[in-house]
């Protein structure tokens, strides 16, 4: 697990809205604490996307009809996969 520290300066519209956002009006007793939460909403978001690809693609894969697959071996796809990754 990586320790990280960062120095951040903000101002103008966005100081004011982290600070509305910090202290004891806040949701948020810091900073920190502020910046750690949108850093895991953010992470949650990227793995939505993700799933949400993940979904799109088997419901294609679902959808396609049966005589559009054809049977592969172990071998088979071991090559297409080796092709791939020279190209």
């Amino acid at each position: 697990m990586s320790s990280m520290t960062l120095n951040v300066r903000i101002t103008g519209p966005l100081g004011d809205f982290v600070a509305a956002n910090v202290g004891a009006a806040g949701r948020y007793e810091n900073v920190s604490e502020y910046v750690r939460d949108l850093i895991r909403m953010d992470m949650a978001r990227v793995e939505q996307q993700a799933f949400e690809r993940l979904k799109a693609e088997l419901g294609a894969a679902f959808a396609a009809p049966d005589d559009s697959y054809s049977p592969l071996s172990a071998s088979d796809v071991i090559t297409r996969n080796q092709g791939r990754r020279s190209a």
